[in-house]
């Protein structure tokens, strides 16, 4: 049984963090669905960015486009949706078959919206409408600006993915919003089935503090947040107050775990594959993460319920001059304002692809 379909059927759902047009058109994603055990996808302007410089597989559609007026932001996101589409179509027997718990890819809002919330629920519900696919989650960060953003889009019915998580603390603020958007359905007679996973970024810890920790913590910063933050969510949904909601048939808002692609060259490339296994979890990891795990993969033990070691390995990176919330709170930040780079970056590479098509007539 290869590795991946033994994630699988612990009950992890791995989803790949990344989509192209040529992943779609060569049959690559296909095969990851019906032979890796692929269940979903994530995007982001990074790789939207990448794709689109890399390939000329957009080239006709942005000369199109631009031909019907398109630019800038307008222009991006209606060549996004398309792939997403694609995508989700491919996905979505998975959707069906699991009543909506698996089978996702998943929209970022403009990051440059990610302090202003009311611009950012319009955005999430205009976006999710004009995908016309009940399989697409709206990324929106879960920043304390962003809680609001979550709350609503959630009462309005959309399903968002919490984005840009990176402590157990933030992973409680962004539940608390989805499940308050939940609760204002249900008071209101609404269906609660509104889906909803919180991304928690892993490997960025251990960058942020590789050289600055002693060798034995190397590496092990990420991991020890994510079993707090798993303690955290078990914790939720054994919690009175999330019985109540699932007695009126609300849905678990999934924990997805990101960033799990190995920063340290010396470390194994599918380590946060084999330290994160858990049930009822997802881990959205890149391509050649994918099928570094897919070739090479172990069996792996299942993260603990109640947190395991992670509270005696966070003390000793206090020990060791780490302040977590402090660091959390710097991660998000800057998470943030790379993503705005990313943003930039992308609408600017578009403009290029734009100038040398015109060129090239």
């Amino acid at each position: 049984m290869k590795p991946t379909q033994q994630l699988h059927d612990l009950g992890q759902s791995l989803w790949l963090d990344n989509i192209t047009r040529k992943l779609l058109t060569s049959g690559t994603l296909r095969h990851y669905i019906d032979d890796l055990s692929v269940t979903g996808l994530t995007s982001n302007p990074s790789i939207f960015d990448l794709a689109i410089k890399n390939s000329n597989f957009y080239d006709d559609a942005i000369r199109q486009k631009k031909k019907d007026g398109k630019s800038g932001e307008e222009l991006f996101f209606e060549l996004a949706i398309e792939d997403l589409r694609q995508a989700a179509d491919l996905f979505r027997p998975i959707h069906d078959r699991t009543a909506g718990i698996d089978g996702w890819v998943s929209l970022e809002v403009s990051p440059s919206l990610a302090y202003e919330a009311a611009s950012t629920v319009k955005e999430a519900a205009r976006l999710h409408a004009q995908a016309q696919r009940p399989n697409l989650f709206i990324k929106i960060p879960g920043t304390s600006e962003g809680h609001f953003a979550i709350e609503e889009a959630i009462f309005r019915g959309v399903p968002v993915n919490v984005t840009l998580l990176f402590s157990a603390g933030h992973y409680a603020g962004g539940a608390e919003a989805y499940l308050r958007g939940i609760e204002r359905r249900i008071a209101t007679g609404l269906n609660p089935k509104v889906r909803s996973v919180a991304s928690m970024f892993i490997s960025r810890w251990d960058k942020a503090v590789m050289g600055k920790v002693p060798k034995d913590l190397h590496d092990r910063l990420g991991i020890a947040i994510a079993k707090r933050t798993y303690k955290a969510y078990r914790d939720l949904l054994a919690s009175p107050r999330w019985r109540r909601a699932a007695d009126a048939v609300a849905q678990p808002q999934r924990l997805l775990w990101a960033s799990t692609g190995t920063k340290d060259p010396d470390a194994s490339d599918i380590l946060y594959i084999k330290a994160l296994a858990a049930p009822d979890t997802i881990n959205t990891i890149p391509e050649k993460t994918l099928l570094a795990f897919a070739d090479h993969g172990e069996p792996c033990e299942v993260l603990p319920e109640d947190g395991g070691d992670a509270e005696k390995v966070l003390a000793a990176f206090a020990k060791a001059g780490v302040d977590n919330e402090q660091l959390a709170a710097d991660l998000q930040r800057e998470g943030a304002a790379s993503f705005v780079a990313s943003w930039k970056d992308l609408l600017s590479c578009i403009e290029s692809k734009v100038t040398t098509l015109r060129a090239a007539g």
